[in-house]
C-alpha cells in the first residue's frame, strides 16, 4: 500500500513535506548491513563535501561499520552511541539541539543520522522512540534549517511501526525511492492527523502493582520512603535508589504544586526493571517538557528534565482528565 507520492531516486535530495526554515526530517527504510551503508555513507560524504557539520547517532556496531566505510573521512564526523544516549529517548532532542547550536555558532549547516529503534529495544522503549520522532517535528519547526535522516531496519520492525514511521516523517525513502508522506501532518496543521496524539494515548496496563497509595502535600516524605524501601528490597543499590527517589520526588512535588494538590503512586517490579507511576489530575500543556535543556538563570522548569536524566526510561502522557508519568530503572 502506498503512503505517499514519489519524489524520485535517493540520489537526489528528499525535500517534500518539510519546511525550508526548520528540520528536514526523513525516514530511510533499509535492510541489513548493505542497506545500512546505502542509507548512510553517501549521505555523510555529501554533507562533508559542502563543509556541513555531521553527527551520526547509531549503535556501536553500526558506528564501527560506518567508520570503516568512510575511511579517513570518518575523522570529520561526530558519533554518538544511540544505545547509551537514546536509552531514554527523551534525552535525544537536547543532544540534537546542542549539536545544532554548535553548528550555528561556527557558521556551518548541519545534517544528522539517527537510528531510533533496533531489535533489542523493549516495547516501552520503542513506543517512546516513536513519540520522540513525532516531537522532533515540533521541537525543530523553526529556523535554522537542518537535515535529519532516521534509519529503520525493516527486518527488525513490524507493520505497526512502519505505519507510525509514515505518520511521523514528512518524507520516507523506501526501496530506493523518496516519497512525500500523505499520512504526515506538520505541527499546527488545521488538518487532523490520521492517528491518535501519542502524548494523549493510554499507557498499557501493567497488572496489579506491588505498592499503591494516594498522597497529598503532607505525604511527600512517605512517597520517598516507600520508593527507597521497594527499590532497596528489589536490589537496585544505594546510589541508583537515591537517583530514583529523587526522580519520583520531583514528579510527586509537581503533582502537589501543579496537579491539583494530590496524586497517586503505583510501583511494579520484575526481573528486569523497577517501575514507578505518579498520576494526578493536572494537565501538561508544554509538549516538550523535560526535553529542552533548562535555563539555569530561571528558578523552575528543571523537574522533568532532571527526571529524564536520572531514569532509564520515562513515559509521560497528559489529557484533559490528568497526567501520568512512568519512570523505569533497569537492573
Amino acid at each position: 500500500m502506498s503512503h505517499g507520492s514519489t519524489l524520485g531516486s535517493i540520489c537526489g535530495p528528499v525535500t517534500g513535506g518539510s519546511g525550508a526554515d526548520g528540520i528536514r526530517h526523513e525516514a530511510f527504510l533499509y535492510q541489513g548491513d548493505a542497506g545500512f551503508l546505502s542509507a548512510t555513507r553517501d549521505f555523510v560524504l555529501a554533507g562533508l563535501a559542502v563543509d556541513e557539520a555531521v553527527l551520526v547517532a547509531v549503535t556501536q556496531p553500526r558506528i564501527r561499520q560506518l567508520r570503516a566505510a568512510l575511511g579517513r573521512a570518518a575523522q570529520r564526523v561526530s558519533f554518538l552511541d544511540m544505545a547509551e544516549l537514546g536509552r531514554n529517548p527523551a534525552r535525544v532532542i537536547p543532544a540534537w539541539q546542542d549539536f545544532l547550536d554548535l553548528g550555528v555558532e561556527r557558521g556551518r549547516l548541519v545534517r544528522g543520522i539517527g537510528e531510533p529503534t533496533w531489535l533489542a529495544r523493549s516495547g516501552p522503549e520503542r513506543r517512546e522512540s516513536m513519540l520522540h520522532e513525532a516531537l522532533l517535528n515540533e521541537a525543530f519547526a523553526a529556523p535554522p534549517a537542518w537535515r535529519l535522516r532516521c534509519l529503520y531496519d525493516v527486518g527488525q520492525i513490524g507493520p505497526a511501526l512502519v505505519d507510525e514511521i509514515w505518520r511521523t516523517h514528512p518524507a520516507v525513502v523506501e526501496g530506493g525511492l523518496g516519497r512525500i508522506s500523505s499520512r504526515y501532518r506538520p505541527p499546527g496543521s488545521a488538518v487532523a492527523s490520521p492517528g491518535p496524539d501519542p502524548l494523549a494515548e493510554a499507557l498499557p496496563d501493567l497488572g496489579v502493582p506491588r505498592v499503591e497509595f494516594a498522597f497529598g502535600p503532607r505525604d511527600l516524605g512517605h512517597v520517598r520512603a516507600e520508593v527507597i524501601r521497594v527499590a532497596l528490597a528489589w536490589g537496585l543499590g544505594a546510589e541508583r535508589t537515591g537517583e530514583f527517589e529523587l526522580a519520583v520526588h520531583e514528579v510527586a512535588t509537581n503533582s502537589v504544586h501543579h496537579g491539583g494538590g494530590h496524586g497517586a503512586v503505583r510501583l511494579w517490579t520484575d526481573d528486569a526493571c523497577l517501575i514507578c507511576e505518579v498520576r494526578d489530575g493536572g494537565r501538561l500543556y508544554d509538549r516538550l517538557a523535560g526535553r529542552r535543556r533548562p535555563d539555569l538563570s530561571l528558578g523552575g522548569g528543571r523537574g522533568l528534565w532532571l527526571v529524564n536524566q536520572l531514569c532509564d526510561l520515562v513515559q509521560l502522557r497528559s489529557t484533559r482528565v490528568g497526567t501520568t508519568v512512568r519512570m523505569y530503572m533497569y537492573v
